[in-house]
């Protein structure tokens, strides 16, 4: 195991963020445990994964989206010293997908996970230089605005991730 996959883990842990490592064979049954259905998603564009046939709804509607206990997305990128997602979003509705539901649901590539911030600029650059945007998500939502931290005000009050080897 890479020494940015178990920092990884280690941050999602002191997080109190759940995750999962699976195989794509395995994928289904993980995915099965960590959403709280209804569930809505966007296709996660990994070879050898898909949310076809499982009880995840795609593509998202603002109904789907308001009904939708858990959201399922990938994470372009994952930063391991923060237990941090990189969420891009994208015309199918990656972010609005990952940001209402009380829950989110994210797979990351095992390979997609980078030891820091830094790692990660070439990833960002080419977003950007494209005109696509980012979303940064450490943990669940919270904000201490207002005196004591209340969480997920902004967003997903559950975050899981599911970190998917590859072969």
């Amino acid at each position: 195991m890479s020494t940015a996959l178990s920092t990884f883990e280690s941050s999602l842990d002191r997080l109190e963020v759940g995750w999962t490592r699976t195989t794509p064979d395995g994928f289904e049954d993980a995915l099965a445990s960590a959403i709280d259905p209804p569930a809505v998603g966007v296709p996660l564009g990994i070879d050898g994964v898909s949310l076809d046939g499982t009880a995840v709804e795609t593509p998202p509607t603002p109904r789907l989206l308001r009904e939708a206990n858990t959201g399922v997305t990938r994470a372009g990128k994952a930063i391991a010293r923060y237990g941090t997602l990189v969420v891009d979003s994208d015309p199918a509705g990656t972010e609005p997908v990952s940001l209402y539901p009380p829950t989110h649901v994210a797979v990351v590539r095992e390979s997609d996970v980078l030891p820091d911030v830094e790692s990660a600029s070439d990833h960002l650059g080419v977003r950007f230089a494209d005109g696509g945007s980012s979303v940064f998500a450490t943990g669940v939502s919270s904000t201490g605005d207002m005196g004591a931290l209340v969480e997920g005000v902004h967003g997903p009050k559950h975050v899981h991730v599911l970190i998917l080897e590859e072969r």
